[in-house]
């Protein structure tokens, strides 16, 4: 039998919805540190959240490297979510074995402009997370990508499945393509940053 993929709620901003995720089988908890997202969190404030033993990832869009050890430092972070521009020097600086890449397969008209991607952060990263959009827009658009598409990847690391998952489709999209993690924000939401128990539920039974 196949494990079901670990589960990161990502976009947090309350101990509440923090410890909700945690009893529905969070292993990994995400905060954005970017100003222009609604779910967006300072690093003083994530700190002030308790995550028991769950591993806490910072979500960075436009920050460089000074700023975002300051944040893993303050927030206590296990991993560094690059949402943005950063360089595969940042991301060597930062420490490879703490970064979560992020990519946008549709940016790519061809698959193995992905894969070669895939490949060459190989060495700069210990997780993916492939997105939903063409933009670094710090995640919750709702936007799904195409599994089927995404099955056709081999990846060197984990991968995250993010992008518009919610207990109506996730079953359906994980099947495709079997990640080895899923990433919920916007589909479990009641408004952006606070996450539904009911709906964490429904898709912890969907998985």
């Amino acid at each position: 039998m196949v494990s079901p993929p670990f589960i990161k709620v990502c976009g947090q901003t309350h101990a509440g919805t923090v410890d909700a995720s945690l009893a529905m089988g969070a292993r990994y908890v995400g905060f954005i540190f970017h100003e222009g997202s609604p779910r967006s969190i300072t690093p003083e404030r994530a700190a002030a959240i308790s995550t028991g033993t769950a591993v806490r990832v910072g979500v960075f869009v436009r920050q460089g490297v000074q700023e975002i050890l300051r944040a893993v430092q303050i927030a206590r972070l296990h991993f560094v979510q690059l949402h943005g521009a950063q360089s595969m020097e940042d991301a060597d600086a930062i420490g490879a074995q703490k970064i979560i890449r992020v990519l946008w397969p549709q940016r790519y008209t061809e698959i193995e402009a992905l894969q070669s991607d895939i490949d060459a952060w190989a060495p700069h990263c210990a997780m993916y997370l492939l997105d939903a959009g063409e933009s670094p827009c710090c995640g919750g658009t709702g936007k799904t990508l195409n599994a089927d598409r995404l099955a056709q990847l081999r990846f060197p690391h984990p991968w995250i499945l993010a992008g518009g998952l919610r207990p109506e489709n996730i079953s359906q999209l994980v099947a495709a393509c079997h990640p080895d993690g899923i990433d919920l924000n916007s589909g479990v939401e009641i408004a952006p940053g606070l996450k539904d128990s009911l709906k964490l539920l429904a898709a912890v039974k969907a998985l």
